[in-house]
């Protein structure tokens, strides 16, 4: 998903079979790219390795009673509207199967931290992102723009979420962009004895020790002078796809799903 939607909506990456995630990124200091594409690879080597043991074969995917059901009620039931469209995979193959579930939990961990667990250092100033214009834009000629130029914070601050709905909208950021003590991240279990098959567990081990190396990275880049998009000029530095955290809020963390 993330290369595709990378190279095909943003334009900021071309097809490129040689490249480690078969894309190219046209931009090299995108944090947002470098570190999705690195999670994206290990959530897809993770779900390929636990999908190849369970199925050997693509015809035991299309004989999976419980995958062809819960596949054709994601599509006709979830998504009713679009559920003729051409591009829905089949799921008839191992490769469908693993495509899909990557998705999922892309969606639901490294795609959800990155937009989610930032709002508070932004959006908890009420000026990066008010919630509300309670007027319209001033036009020239008319007496809203005169009161523009004769006082412009006045104004402003007219215009601008009023003083009890910031604090209700601050309060709700905050909550949304804190983790809690109990939190569960992407490569844990609460768990550790899932499965007793012992080829899932070793997998399933070796995807955390790759995200701790894939995390090690990233703290190395955001020290890397070179790479100024991941600290910009507010000297913040890129940790959203981070994927473990402290509890609290730390702007970073990928939980193993949306929990609201």
């Amino acid at each position: 998903m993330i290369p595709r939607c990378l190279a095909l909506f943003r334009g900021v990456a071309v097809d490129d079979p040689n490249s480690p995630h078969g894309v190219r990124l046209l931009i090299k200091d995108y944090p947002y790219a470098v570190d999705g594409l690195e999670i994206w690879s290990a959530i897809k080597e993770w779900v390929r390795d636990y999908c190849f043991f369970y199925y050997k074969t693509d015809e035991m995917v299309q004989n999976d009673i419980e995958i062809q059901s819960w596949w054709k009620e994601l599509r006709e039931e979830g998504h009713g509207d679009l559920k003729d469209e051409s591009w829905w995979p089949k799921m008839q193959t191992r490769e469908e199967l693993i495509q899909s579930c990557t998705i999922i939990i892309w969606v639901g961990s490294a795609l959800h931290a990155a937009v989610n667990f930032g709002q508070y250092p932004y959006g908890g100033y009420l000026l990066n992102r008010p919630s509300i214009s309670r007027r319209f834009m001033p036009r020239q000629g008319f007496p809203e723009y005169e009161e523009l130029e004769s006082n412009p914070d006045k104004f402003f601050l007219e215009t601008i979420t009023a003083q009890l709905q910031t604090l209700l909208g601050i309060s709700l950021i905050e909550i949304l962009s804190r983790h809690s003590s109990d939190e569960v991240y992407l490569g844990q279990r609460d768990t550790p004895e899932w499965t007793a098959d012992k080829e899932p567990l070793e997998a399933f081990k070796k995807f955390g020790r790759k995200l701790e190396v894939i995390q090690d990275r990233m703290f190395d880049m955001n020290k890397d002078v070179n790479l100024k998009n991941r600290f910009g000029p507010v000297k913040v530095p890129y940790t959203l796809l981070v994927p473990t955290s402290e509890a609290g809020l730390t702007g970073r963390g990928i939980p193993n799903s949306v929990s609201i």
